[in-house]
C-alpha cells in the first residue's frame, strides 16, 4: 500500500507526540488493510487497535438493496477524514494504518454494504468541498449538523459527542468554561467549535456583558493546538471532548479538561446533498447500531456511554 504523506515535527514532549502527531497525507486515497491483531491489548482508549473490526460482519440485505447500481458495480466506497484527531481518527504507530472510532465505523459501513473501503486522509476544513465535488462518497469525522452544513449535505446521526475546553495542568489561570473572555482559545479550522460554540460562548459570556470577546485562534489540527498550549502561546483549546480527554490520559499532568462541557450533541456521517448513496448508508448505519459490533467499536475507544439508538437524518443543532 502506498501512502503519500508529509510529516511535521511537533514541539510537544515525546509521549504526547506519539499520542497525537499524525502525518497528513496529500489527499491520495488509501486502500485500508487493517492488521489482524490488536497492539497494546485491553479495551481502553490507550490501546492501539489495528485489527479490522469489520472481519466477520456480513452485508445487510436491506442496505445492499438500496445501493446505486454504479456503486455496486464499482465495489468500493470512499470516506474522507482528517487523521490527526485521536481517538476518533488518527494513524497507528506504523504510520500506515488509520485507527480510531471513525475508521472503525467506516469499515463497518463498508462491510454492511458489501463493499471495499478507501480512506482519504485530508484536512478537516476541505472535507465538505470534497464531498460536494464528488471526490469522496461520505465522511465520518464527528461532524455536527448545522443549518449551513445541512444546505449542502445529507447528515445521518451515528453517535454522541461533546465539545470541551482544555487548559494547562493545574489550571494556572483558574479558567472555567464561562470565564474565557479576552483569552486566546484555539479551535480547529472548520470545526463546530470554531463555527458555533466559541462564537456563542463569546457572545453570551463576554460581549453581551461588555467584556472582551474570546480571542479565537484557528489552527489546522488539535495537535497544533495542544502544542501551542504546552508552549504557552495560547490559554486554552476548545475541541471534541473525547479527543481532549484522550490527550490528558496519554500525557498525565499536562492538561486539565474543564467541567462542565461547552455542549453535547449527536454527530453525523455526511454525504453530498441528495446523494443517491444516502438511503443505503443510512440503512447500513442503523444495521451497525443494532449489531453488537457497535458497542464493541464504542467501547474500545472509551465511548461506551456515547451510543445512540436510531440512525436518524440529522436536524440542525445551532
Amino acid at each position: 500500500m502506498r501512502v503519500s504523506r508529509h510529516c511535521s515535527v511537533p514541539i510537544v514532549t515525546t509521549a504526547l507526540a506519539l499520542a497525537l502527531a499524525a502525518c497528513g497525507s496529500s489527499g491520495t486515497a488509501q486502500s485500508v488493510g487493517a492488521k489482524s491483531t490488536a497492539q497494546g491489548g485491553g479495551s481502553g482508549s490507550s490501546a492501539e487497535h489495528t485489527d479490522d473490526i469489520s472481519v466477520g460482519v456480513k452485508p445487510d440485505a436491506k442496505a445492499v438493496k438500496l445501493l446505486p447500481a454504479a456503486v455496486k458495480a464499482r465495489g468500493t466506497i470512499s470516506v474522507a477524514m482528517d487523521l490527526t484527531s485521536p481517538p476518533t481518527s488518527f494513524m497507528a504507530s506504523d504510520n500506515k494504518t488509520p485507527i480510531g472510532f471513525n475508521p472503525d465505523f467506516s469499515r463497518l459501513i463498508a462491510a454492511k454494504l458489501g463493499l471495499k473501503l478507501q480512506i482519504n486522509n485530508i484536512k478537516f476544513d476541505t472535507i465538505i468541498t470534497g464531498l460536494q465535488a464528488g471526490r469522496y462518497d461520505f465522511t465520518a469525522s464527528t461532524m455536527g449538523a448545522t443549518r449551513d452544513r445541512l444546505k449542502v449535505l445529507d447528515m445521518v446521526d451515528y453517535f454522541k459527542a461533546g465539545t470541551g475546553v482544555s487548559v494547562p495542568y493545574g489550571n494556572p489561570e483558574k479558567l472555567t468554561t464561562h470565564t474565557l473572555c479576552g483569552h486566546r482559545v484555539a479551535v480547529q479550522s472548520g470545526s463546530t467549535a470554531e463555527l458555533q460554540w466559541l462564537p456563542l460562548l463569546s457572545k453570551q459570556d463576554c460581549t453581551s456583558k461588555g467584556k472582551p470577546a474570546i480571542a479565537a485562534v484557528s489552527l489546522p489540527s488539535v495537535n497544533d493546538a495542544l502544542t501551542q498550549l504546552v508552549s504557552k502561546r495560547i490559554d486554552a483549546v476548545m475541541y471534541d471532548f473525547t479527543g481532549l480527554q484522550w490527550a490528558a490520559t496519554q500525557q498525565p499532568r499536562t492538561f486539565d479538561v474543564l467541567k462542565p462541557l461547552v455542549a453535547t450533541k449527536t454527530v453525523t456521517v455526511a454525504l453530498k446533498k441528495d446523494s443517491p448513496l444516502t438511503p443505503a448508508v443510512q440503512a447500513a448505519i442503523q444495521s451497525i447500531i443494532d449489531d453488537p459490533k457497535y458497542a464493541e467499536a464504542l467501547g474500545r475507544w472509551g465511548f461506551k456511554d456515547l451510543g445512540i439508538k436510531t440512525a436518524a437524518m440529522a436536524v440542525p443543532q445551532d
